[in-house]
């Protein structure tokens, strides 16, 4: 069992260094983009851990076969839980309210006959190199070959001045690249927008074609610029609800010619063959009558307010001619392909390829590489956009991807996704050496190519709460839900969601509605009214519809992590409402400290797993009595997880004391629970024992060295070569 056998030093590790560089340890999340994936090392675990004999690091790195034994995931997300339970060989039962959830999971569950989807991506590629391959192609300053590859077109956002009317480049600063992956530093010259080379940026110098002073900084800051013809100051977005106007600036290509003996990446400013692509781009564009670009407007939202902020009015209009024009004849190529499962892993890479193909990535100036719209999980704005190569550039002696965003890089990303699943492995690590592991005989999919085996896999795109499922139909629910508050995933969503739709809405039934939000998502979403009351009482009937589909005494496991203790509370009324006791609060990595949207904050990478049944036992230290109780046992993780290589911050300090405070109220409230009070009323009760055994500053209070020596902030740190954990325990029956 879980509470008895879970090991958390041996699965924080693998945890936090799957997080680290996640495709690596699970190809599977190649197939498309989704939000804040748990680990899948850390469902191994659990599953291993709840269903398998013996010790957990003996088991994990064996082949494993949980035939027979029925696991489902209401809030299926991008698939983590359902896909580790599948590999072991259960049966599955997902579903998501998230129409883009529900199709991503479908695609990372197909089998895919990967020889002929090869066939059908090269073809693909090739017929876009003969209609739109010229538009990426730039004249090398070095050999002037003309067939040279752009990889990536930098824009600057401009304005027109309130005053004089003269056009305003909203430059950040001048800075295209940092001496870090190339030899200089590559400078923009605000007087006549050629590029220089210099050694130190504390010392521009001049520029090498027209002598001007360089300067680092730009004028656009604290969203003022100033004209530079009359000296106004304009503020931006402007007062105009119109979409932005850009101006291409800088060029980042490859010349295979020179590339041999050139040392460092080549950059250049636009010159006229460049700007006259752009215009044939437009000028098609213009005559483009076309069948599968979204004409959808953005709604409101928490987070696409900001883009209507900035003008833009529809998905469109967040696409530039050039990658519209790419984009239509793609879907095309995609629609004639009568093959329904490739024509389907097509359209799947052609969403996935928009997060790189549209206005709003930006440029890594120090990586040197595009950041997809979703980097910081929302849309961000910037002032410099980044527009990548639409068919990808690739090595032709080493056949490898140069860059990133195009089709071949999405083709071989899905194409080793694919792989994994036939022949899944796990990554162990022997001191600084790392060794695949081949797991022959698991498997992931819904049939196993060659092979004449299937297996049973029911997802579906509905709400958890309605799903059908017989009484004591279930060996275990393993989910990761929503966080109370957390990202609008249904509104980044619809970003791609509006194409896929377009593409293959009249063959997928998930697909004939409008957007992917939708009323009964559990988020806290200000745009659509809903609050803590709404977000408990969706998450009480779904743990309450899947604890009568439990067989007795199996668990429920869900992970859980909010900065703010109120934020747990309906967790609490959930648990209690569907008649189970929190047998177990686990401590696991789930982020990675160096996100961008994470590092150098105080937010937590640390989720707390929930294990919870009708009945069982649990240790009899784990219930504590006090706050001094509660506090020994979160000083009890943190050594669990620095025997797996994990420092935790004072944000991870402080979610894993939520975790205990939820567990210990919901013991110590089950017996006397009233589920038909009113929602707020339930929440008010957990609320007060909180309080009342002393909250989360009584526990603190005993861990004042243990949090003043914490990093405050998020940032990486792995270790090497820890010693095994295990303790014993007396139990207490419920």
């Amino acid at each position: 069992m879980i509470e008895r056998d879970f090991d958390v030093p041996f699965i924080a590790d693998l945890a936090l260094r799957e997080k680290q560089i996640q495709q690596n340890y699970r190809p599977i999340i190649s197939v498309h983009k989704w939000f804040a994936r748990r680990p899948g090392t850390l469902f191994r675990g659990l599953l291993l851990s709840e269903f398998c004999a013996g010790a957990l690091r003996d088991n994990y790195y064996r082949p494993n076969d949980l035939h027979g034994i029925r696991i489902a995931d209401p809030f299926m997300g991008g698939g983590t839980p359902l896909l580790e339970a599948n590999r072991l060989g259960c049966d599955v039962v997902g579903c998501d309210i998230n129409p883009m959830a529900f199709w991503i999971v479908k695609q990372e569950l197909e089998d895919l006959d990967l020889a002929a989807y090869s066939e059908a991506a090269r073809a693909l590629r090739e017929s876009l190199e003969a209609e739109v391959g010229h538009l990426y192609r730039t004249r090398c300053l070095l050999c002037g070959a003309t067939e040279a590859h752009a990889k990536y077109f930098l824009w600057v956002k401009a304005l027109d001045c309130r005053d004089c009317g003269a056009e305003i480049l909203l430059f950040p600063g001048y800075v295209v690249a940092r001496a870090v992956r190339h030899p200089t530093n590559v400078v923009l010259c605000a007087a006549c927008g050629q590029l220089t080379e210099i050694e130190r940026l504390g010392e521009p110098g001049h520029c090498s074609s027209c002598g001007s002073r360089l300067r680092i900084e730009g004028p656009a800051k604290n969203n003022r610029c100033v004209c530079p013809k009359c000296g106004e100051e304009n503020p931006y977005p402007g007062p105009k609800p119109r979409p932005p106007k850009h101006r291409l600036f800088a060029i980042e290509y490859c010349c295979f010619r020179c590339r041999p003996n050139h040392e460092g990446r080549f950059f250049k400013a636009p010159d006229s063959g460049d700007l006259g692509r752009l215009v044939a781009a437009e000028e098609r564009c213009v005559q483009m009558r076309p069948h599968f670009v979204p004409a959808d407007e953005i709604p409101a939202g928490d987070e696409t307010n900001r883009l209507h902020r900035w003008g833009y009015r529809t998905y469109r209009e967040m696409f530039n001619s050039r990658q519209l024009v790419g984009l239509e004849l793609s879907c095309e190529a995609i629609q004639r392909h009568r093959d329904e499962r490739i024509r389907n892993a097509l359209a799947t890479n052609l969403s996935d390829l928009l997060r790189f193909q549209n206005m709003l990535c930006r440029y890594d100036t120090t990586a040197l590489k595009s950041l997809d719209i979703f980097s910081v999980h929302g849309f961000p704005v910037g002032l410099i956009q980044c527009e990548s190569n639409l068919l990808g550039v690739q090595d032709p002696d080493k056949q490898a991807n140069i860059g990133s965003g195009g089709w071949s890089n999405i083709i071989d990303k899905f194409a080793k996704a694919k792989a994994y699943c036939r022949k899944p492995f796990e990554i162990r690590h022997e001191g600084r050496r790392k060794v695949v592991v081949p797991i022959t005989g698991e498997w992931i999919g819904d049939s196993r190519n060659g092979h004449n085996e299937r297996r049973n896999v029911d997802i579906s795109c509905t709400n958890a709460a309605e799903i059908r499922l017989e009484a004591h139909s279930l060996d275990g629910v393993f989910t990761d839900p929503p966080y109370y508050g957390n990202v609008q995933y249904a509104e980044l969503m619809d970003f791609c969601y509006v194409w896929l739709r377009q593409l293959l809405g009249a063959d997928v039934a998930a697909f004939r509605v409008a957007s992917t939000r939708n009323t009964a998502e559990l988020t806290g979403n200000l745009n659509m009214g809903r609050g803590l009351d709404d977000f408990t009482d969706g998450l009480s009937s779904v743990f309450c519809h899947m604890a009568k589909a439990l067989k007795s005494g199996s668990p429920l496991v869900f992970t859980y992590h909010h900065n703010d203790l109120h934020a747990y509370y309906p967790v609490a009324v959930a648990i209690l409402d569907a008649g189970l006791t929190c047998s177990a609060s686990l401590p696991c990595p789930a982020e990675m400290g160096a996100s961008i949207h994470i590092s150098g904050t105080g937010s937590s990478i640390i989720d707390t797993v929930f294990v919870c049944r009708s009945a069982g036992s649990v240790p009899r230290r784990w219930l504590a009595e006090d706050p001094g109780g509660a506090a020994a046992l979160v000083e009890d993780d943190i050594g669990k997880l620095r025997l797996g290589n994990v420092e935790p911050t004072t944000g991870d300090i402080r979610c894993i004391i939520h975790g205990h405070l939820i567990r210990l109220a919901v013991w110590s409230l089950r017996r006397a629970w009233q589920s038909d009070l009113p929602t707020s009323k339930r929440i008010a009760k957990v609320g007060a024992w909180v309080a009342g055994f002393g909250g989360l500053s009584r526990v603190e209070d005993y861990l004042k060295d243990l949090l003043s020596a914490a990093p405050a902030g998020q940032g990486m740190k792995i270790q090497e070569d820890q010693p095994y954990y295990g303790a014993d325990d007396a139990e207490v029956p419920f």
